[in-house]
């Protein structure tokens, strides 16, 4: 395996449009939500490990999720688990992880992932990332993988490549924020728009230049730990200098106001499980599109639902087409599947 190969694993998020299953207290990329034996985290690092070694492989998470990344990557040790004392959205702990793999190796090249998306065919996954690696290495680039699109969805940002280009990996326009579902058509019936599955990969040469560019604040607040990174001193530094960063994503921190962005169409099957819908697709369903996790289920005149329960309950249903039923602990949610949107904002009520 080389060693200058690197990938960042993010984990810190709470993904609280799969409530009541994922919660603040233990999220949806710790959870079997696909019934496979392994955590979305746990998938995700295997997948990772097949091309970068195993030691090279940093996970960004928040401070409370500390034991659970150690629990189910027991391989991991604590020195790659990499805490955030406050929540910062993609872009400050990026430039973090960049910039002490960078300490430890000035040649390195990396990929950022979430860790809770679906991946099937992995060895294409690998593929393409090794495409994405040998351009990076080579060039003064910041890539993206690009999702194929199969449907007008209105849910993720798009990326506009240059339909001229006739190389594999393509010269990125511009990116574009979600859009209505008209809009949505219209990309698709174009040709050279991708969905932004989040997934980036550079060398940390061009990564930390871009930032030292495009974020000449946030650069220099990071910059000062420089001398602690990989040390003992590292932690109380980030401790005391985190929360400063502002709350900014990589997509407006860099990646929209760049011009060396390369994207690279995706051959794999992907799913970022975002929402109980989104879970439905990939789960096996019955002869009336109704997914089961976990249940014995009862159903009569129902089509189209998605029914999670704890192990054995018996759910007995009739007459329900595209709903969510979810029962956990001492929650049930039964709600319409074309209203999962709106679970985010009913966790932040219920907070209230």
């Amino acid at each position: 395996m080389n060693k200058n190969y690197y990938a960042v694993l993010m984990a810190g998020g709470v993904g609280s449009r799969f409530w009541p299953v994922s919660t603040t207290e233990f999220p949806k990329q710790f959870h079997d939500m696909l019934g496979s034996g392994h955590t979305l985290i746990q998938k995700t690092f295997s997948r990772l490990s097949q091309l970068i070694p195993v030691e090279n492989i940093l996970i960004l998470t928040n401070e409370k999720y500390n034991n659970l990344v150690l629990e189910q990557l027991p391989m991991v040790k604590q020195e790659q688990v990499l805490l955030e004392p406050a929540m910062r959205n993609t872009a400050p702990c990026i430039l973090y992880a960049s910039l002490k793999i960078k300490k430890q190796n000035p040649d390195a090249v990396m990929v950022v992932a979430p860790s809770d998306h679906w991946i099937e065919d992995e060895k294409a996954f690998t593929d393409n990332l090794q495409h994405c690696f040998d351009f990076s290495a080579k060039e003064n680039a910041l890539m993206t993988l690009g999702i194929q699109p199969t449907f007008p969805n209105t849910g993720f940002g798009y990326i506009e490549f240059d339909k001229s280009d006739l190389n594999a990996i393509k010269k990125v326009n511009q990116f574009r924020e979600k859009p209505d579902y008209e809009t949505a058509k219209a990309f698709l019936e174009s040709g050279n728009f991708l969905w932004n599955g989040g997934i980036f990969i550079w060398s940390v040469k061009s990564i930390t230049e871009a930032f030292e560019k495009f974020q000449p604040q946030m650069n220099a607040l990071f910059l000062e730990g420089w001398g602690s990174y990989n040390t003992d001193a590292e932690k109380a530094f980030i401790e005391r200098n985190y929360a400063a960063a502002e709350n900014v994503s990589i997509d407006y921190a860099v990646m929209e106001n760049a011009k060396n962005v390369y994207v690279l169409p995706a051959t794999f099957d992907w799913n970022d499980l975002g929402t109980w819908g989104s879970l439905h697709e990939k789960l096996d369903k019955d002869e009336n599109n109704n997914a089961v996790v976990n249940a014995s289920v009862l159903l009569n005149n129902s089509s189209s639902n998605i029914i999670s329960t704890s192990k054995d309950k018996i759910v007995v249903i009739d007459g329900l087409e595209d709903f969510i039923i979810v029962d956990k602990d001492n929650v049930l949610l039964i709600y319409p599947k074309s209203k999962e949107q709106e679970i985010k904002g009913i966790v932040s009520q219920l907070k209230k």
